[in-house]
């Protein structure tokens, strides 16, 4: 454990659409010592932050939640996520070169949304200018994992962690008679003891940019 520093462990959460659920959230997020972010293409006034620096040794790694728009629910209370990160682009960057603005070793984009199509797009736009974008929300992997033309990692859904036989997550029981009756059931987590856990490990170079990255998905007992 004294040498997760020199193995580029970094600690952070990111959150999607579902991050307002409960109230406490709010304290959770205002509470500086947890790393738990909020897309930060929310509108303005929503407690936590869009994006933190989170560093491991001397490394230092940028980390930007966003929330997609194309059929996701309440998304008249989301800006255009291309945009916001643009806004936090404008200060941050993996470019010495760029000497107006601050030097950072990775940026990791994590893109909770539902259409492909609109992540592969951010994707695409960001190319060369972050190490990864990460697409998360279907809790299905894709095995699309690639290193993009400038130098991105990217996968359109990494997966999700939880119960293996249910349906996202979630037990079957009354997702069933909701499909039957058309009635709102109470939704309870499977209790399936095998975990899939889904990931991806990415290796970047001293540039910033990705050199690799490969998916994992696993299945473990509780």
């Amino acid at each position: 454990l004294n040498d997760l520093d020199k193995l580029g462990l970094f600690n952070a959460y990111t959150s999607g659409d579902h991050i307002w659920d409960k109230p406490q959230i709010k304290t959770i997020l205002q509470n500086a010592t947890i790393s738990l972010l909020r897309p930060l293409n929310y509108r303005a006034g929503c407690a936590g932050e869009g994006y933190k620096i989170i560093t491991s040794g001397a490394k230092r790694l940028l980390v930007i939640n966003l929330l997609g728009r194309v059929f996701m629910k309440n998304n008249e209370n989301t800006s255009n996520p291309l945009l916001a990160v643009d806004d936090v682009l404008k200060k941050y960057t993996l470019n010495k070169n760029e000497e107006d603005k601050e030097k950072i070793d990775g940026i990791l984009i994590d893109i909770h949304a539902e259409a492909t199509a609109e992540k592969k797009v951010l994707a695409t736009y960001l190319d060369g200018r972050v190490s990864a974008v990460i697409g998360t929300h279907t809790h299905v992997p894709t095995r699309d994992e690639q290193i993009l033309p400038h130098g991105t990692a990217y996968i359109t859904d990494v997966g999700m962690v939880g119960p293996f036989n249910s349906s996202l997550g979630l037990d079957f029981k009354g997702l069933i008679q909701e499909y039957l009756t058309d009635i709102s059931q109470k939704r309870e987590v499977g209790d399936d003891p095998r975990v899939e856990i889904g990931a991806v490990l990415i290796k970047i170079k001293k540039d910033g940019l990705a050199q690799n990255i490969k998916h994992l998905r696993e299945l473990v007992q509780k």
